[in-house]
């Protein structure tokens, strides 16, 4: 490949820096490899490991990844680089750290891949006896969350859930409950040709089926979804069993316990749910519905926090109802991947946090393991014309679920919903756009590609012809700004009108009209060059001075030439 050819790949390869990717131009090795703390190698090794794993890219400029390639080796090669590094980052596993070498064809140019292997279950990754992270655009000690996070990660084959209770019994289990089980067991299964035996199945033999018993005997999944309330509360201790409803403004609060298989219905009911009025674009009449759609989103959204809570770290489920948004927070970072992998529906969890209760609860139609849940929801969200479900407040400690109620923008939200046509994605981060979050480089620059973003990445607003169908022209009006023009006629006739003004009221002038998309910094900047043009080259044969009376000095209009 040419320079350029190695560039376009290694930009498909590796489309922005972020957790995962790190670009360095590098053109020596010699004081970059273990050098200044935080800035050398083995530190972005260390700040990648301690979370998912990635690749560093050598000898390539930042921002555009062209090729400039190493040109100092020092005494650095492929092979002798594992070791070094290895020898300078404690914890870093070896298997899946590995150098690759690249050379541009026309050039000579030289690029290293560096790929770095995820840590290992809760163990961290040093550089320098200390664990690193990204921040930004540069490198952090590993904050408390994350840490913390990774101290009390899933080993492989641990499963809470799965351990059996030694003095549970089939007493201590809800008959109810295992009613409900047994018929949503057979829902589940009605194809089978078995099916019609299972009504007749012991109670033994039911939960070995489900899953929920190991050779007869009680696991912890069993009670937390069949239990008793009082037997599972006393049979799991330490571990809390409960889900807290709350009002916080009302200062309101119940507690909720198992079987979980029936208490999370209540849960659900619990929720304020009254009937809200929307007006769909297109349509002559208004649509009457449920605030929160009861089983795709608010059970969905509970089962999975019981499915994915991590109950060894002794703590509750929490439901928290404010005005229009319900969130659902279980403690345990959000497990294997990221929530947007699931919302096109495409991916298939390899894996889960407590895999016995969550195959139980597939099993009894309480939760979706093919990766389905997530879409399914943001897709009854669109359907009803209300801003998306997000994970926003979540941590490597804790998962947040927010289901939205009301409207953030009724314009913006319907076209955004009528519009059929785009790609999910492409929804997904519109809503994200709706609610003030951030967005990436990489769904930026899609968003503009497909015309419907405008302004700087920090202040991104919708494009003119979004606006103009949502009817927010005035808002996309102030988020853009008028031209120069306007500007400076503002100040000449500010002017003419008061003859002088101090330059802080210039200022005050200005700042008010200036678009919302600029900072703070930038709006200073623009008087500043406002000011300076209508000095230097003016308006409409129009220019103002700068004049000083005592200590005083302010701005007038240039008088004619030839005038006392």
């Amino acid at each position: 490949m040419t320079a350029r050819e190695l560039q376009a790949w290694l930009r498909a390869q590796f489309p922005k820096e972020n957790e995962r990717h790190e670009w360095k131009e590098w053109r020596s090795l010699k004081s970059n490899i273990s050098g200044r703390k935080g800035e050398d190698l083995v530190s972005y090794i260390s700040a990648l490991a301690n979370m998912d794993g990635g690749c560093i890219v050598v000898g390539v400029q930042d921002k555009t990844l062209a090729v400039t390639g190493i040109q100092d080796f020092a005494d650095y090669t492929t092979e002798n680089l594992l070791h070094r590094v290895l020898a300078k980052t404690p914890g870093l596993p070896s298997m899946g750290l590995r150098v690759q070498e690249l050379q541009a064809s026309d050039t000579g140019a030289i690029v290293w891949l560096v790929e770095v292997p995820c840590h290992a279950p809760r163990e961290l990754v040093l550089a320098h006896d200390k664990a690193w992270q990204r921040d930004g655009d540069s490198l952090t000690v590993l904050r408390d969350d994350r840490r913390h996070a990774i101290l009390r990660e899933h080993l492989a084959g641990e499963d809470w859930s799965a351990a059996v209770v030694q003095d549970a019994t089939l007493a201590d289990l809800d008959e109810a409950a295992i009613a409900k089980a047994r018929e949503k067991f057979f829902e589940k299964h009605q194809r089978e040709k078995w099916a019609a035996q299972i009504a007749q199945w012991s109670v033994e033999e039911l939960l070995n089926r489900v899953g929920l018993t190991i050779h007869g005997r009680i696991t912890r999944a069993c009670l937390l979804l069949l239990g008793q309330p009082e037997c599972a509360t006393a049979l799991l201790s330490p571990n809390p069993a409960e889900i807290t409803w709350k009002v916080a403004a009302e200062r309101v609060a119940e507690h909720f316990y198992p079987p979980f298989l029936l208490t999370t219905t209540e849960v659900a009911q619990r929720i304020r749910n009254p009937n809200i009025k929307l007006f769909p674009a297109n349509e002559l009449l208004a649509v009457t519905l449920p605030r929160y759609d009861t089983n795709t989103v608010l059970l969905e959204g509970l089962h999975n926090c019981v499915a994915h809570q991590d109950y060894a770290q002794c703590g509750r489920i929490v439901v928290e109802e404010s005005a229009g948004l319900v969130r659902m927070i279980n403690l345990g970072g959000f497990f294997d991947g990221k929530p947007e992998d699931y919302a096109s529906g495409t991916r298939t969890p390899g894996r889960y946090r407590n895999e016995r209760l969550a195959k139980a609860m597939a099993e009894v139609g309480m939760i979706d393991k093919q990766g389905f849940g997530i879409h399914d929801m943001v897709l009854a969200q669109r359907r009803r014309f209300l801003p998306l479900p997000d994970y926003e407040g979540s941590s490597p400690l804790r998962t947040v679920f927010n289901v939205h109620g009301q409207e953030i923008d009724a314009n913006y939200t319907h076209w955004l919903m009528e519009r059929t046509d785009l790609p999910i994605e492409h929804v997904l981060w519109l809503d994200r756009l709706q609610k003030g979050l951030k967005l990436d480089a990489v769904q930026v620059a899609e968003l503009r590609t497909a015309g419907l973003v405008e302004g700087r990445i920090s202040n991104l607003f919708v494009s003119a012809h979004v606006a103009n169908a949502t009817d927010t022209r005035t808002v996309y009006t102030r988020h853009k700004g008028l031209d120069d023009h306007y500007y400076k006629t503002l100040v000449l006739q500010h002017l003419r009108d008061f003859k002088t003004a101090a330059a802080s009221e210039l200022r005050e002038l200005l700042m008010k009209k200036l678009p919302d998309a600029l900072t703070a910094a930038q709006k200073e900047s623009k008087v500043k060059n406002l000011l300076t043009a209508l000095r230097t080259r003016g308006l409409n044969g129009q220019k103002i001075v700068a004049q000083r009376k005592g200590n005083q000095a302010y701005w007038a209009l240039e008088r004619p030439s030839g005038l006392g």
